[in-house]
């Protein structure tokens, strides 16, 4: 890189909710589709909410000018972003453009139908699935990205762009209908290329640092197994690394266990690497020197409060693994969980007196990973205060009647794989409609 380099902060988040406290993003839209507000009124109402955001952020106490903001605000979907930016319009959207072209590619439109939407990972959150064939067009295309980072910047903030990673969007994208038996995956070449286009923009721009999201390799469900998108990622960020004019790069690998690929990735001369601790594990015997290591030790899918003991330690365990320097994050992002216990009702006869401060919602959760980046920069013995009165949060939690079951505790202790067992499904399916003589059930299932 030309640029001198930024050390990564030391406590960040992989992203904040985005929808707003008050929900401002879902009224504006629902009002810009209603056709009460014009497409500037709607980017307006979504610039204020991203003050908001970046404002409290920094209340919350991350820093407003070392890239520890993931900036990853959207309209309506992260991945539909990532389509716009590489202009992978499937051809029958052709001849819209700018937000009806984009609303039309989320929702359809009174001629075409939405792209199709599915499981975000093992989340409750759906993305918009991207329809990739031998010609859809794959380049820089879309500079949205750079903009917000501009703009943020003019508010007095140096945020960290957050993009969905290269490997990951074309493994979960699907073929184009036209071409039905084709993999997305062998147009990887093409769409580096405008990653690294869109990255050679951004340091342009004066953008130290950029937050690439690789979940797939986290996850066994895609048609790819992680160690074949493992081996393709080193390939990718060895390509993206040797760029000469680019931020410095987070890879992120939220929602599983990528510990079999930290070692390789860390070789490819990305500055820093996201390992999931929550749903993953610490990477053991990997060279990390080179690499600073950003641990997710708080869980962005959890609503209840931290065990900052057990998250110290896994710091302190990341720590012996001689990294070149350990910061710590969420798990991954904050935008499955509401915005802040606050803004929540507590004075309902039926709730338990104590439970506001047995959750944790995303503003809890920032300063729970701030906390923990004080005990990296200061010594632990600086949160001992923090850490026993979460200690002592949980063990009021676990003692209250109710929430341990030591019967039904039991009872699953006792389960076998006999219990688990299941005859195939085509038996089930003919043993029961002998027997119950239902009718069909039309359903929709998360």
């Amino acid at each position: 890189m030309s640029a001198a380099t930024a050390q990564f902060p030391t406590a960040t988040i992989l992203a904040y909710p985005r929808i707003g406290r008050e929900r401002q993003l879902k009224r504006a839209l629902e009002a810009r589709w209603a056709g009460r507000i014009t497409d500037a009124e709607l980017l307006d109402a979504a610039d204020e909410l991203r003050k908001e955001n970046l404002s409290r952020l920094v209340a919350l106490g991350l820093d407003a000018s070392d890239a520890s903001l993931a900036d990853a605000p959207s309209l309506y979907d992260h991945v539909l972003d990532a389509t716009v930016l590489l202009g992978a319009v499937p051809p029958r959207f052709a001849g819209r453009e700018g937000l009806d072209l984009y609303f039309a590619l989320a929702r359809g439109d009174d001629k075409v139908g939405p792209e199709e939407m599915t499981k975000w990972f093992d989340t409750n959150y759906h993305y918009l699935v991207p329809e990739i064939g031998p010609d859809t067009p794959l380049r820089f295309a879309d500079d949205t990205v750079v903009r917000r980072f501009t703009d943020a910047r003019e508010w007095g903030y140096v945020t960290r762009p957050v993009l969905v990673g290269p490997v990951t969007y074309l493994a979960l994208a699907k073929a184009d209908p036209a071409t039905p038996d084709f993999d997305p995956l062998t147009r990887i070449d093409e769409a580096v290329a405008a990653y690294a286009e869109a990255l050679a923009s951004l340091r342009a721009a004066g953008a130290p640092w950029v937050q690439l999201d690789e979940p797939a390799l986290t996850s066994d469900n895609l048609s790819h197994s992680r160690a074949e998108l493992g081996e393709l990622a080193v390939r990718v960020y060895e390509r993206l690394a040797a760029a000469t004019e680019r931020p410095q790069i987070l890879l992120t690998t939220p929602y599983g266990d990528a510990s079999h690929a930290v070692g390789a990735l860390a070789k490819t001369g990305v500055e820093a690497l996201h390992v999931d601790t929550l749903r993953g594990s610490l990477p053991k015997g990997a060279d990390l020197s080179g690499v600073t290591l950003v641990v997710g030790a708080i869980d962005g899918r959890y609503v209840w409060r931290a065990d900052l003991a057990q998250a110290r330690e896994t710091l302190k365990a990341a720590q012996a693994l001689s990294a070149g320097r350990v910061t710590v994050a969420t798990s991954n992002s904050l935008q499955h969980v509401p915005h802040d216990t606050a803004l929540e009702t507590w004075d309902d006869a039926t709730l338990n007196e104590n439970l506001h401060a047995w959750l944790a919602f995303a503003d809890q959760k920032v300063v729970e990973v701030v906390t923990l980046a004080r005990g990296l920069d200061e010594g632990w013995e600086a949160i001992d205060d923090e850490v026993a009165e979460a200690s002592r949060v949980l063990a009021q939690r676990a003692a209250t009647p109710g929430v341990v079951r030591p019967e039904v505790r039991a009872r699953t202790a006792a389960l076998t794989d006999a219990d688990r067992a299941r005859e195939p499904y085509l038996e089930r399916e003919a043993a029961q409609t002998e027997r119950l003589h239902l009718p069909p059930l039309p359903t929709t299932t998360i």
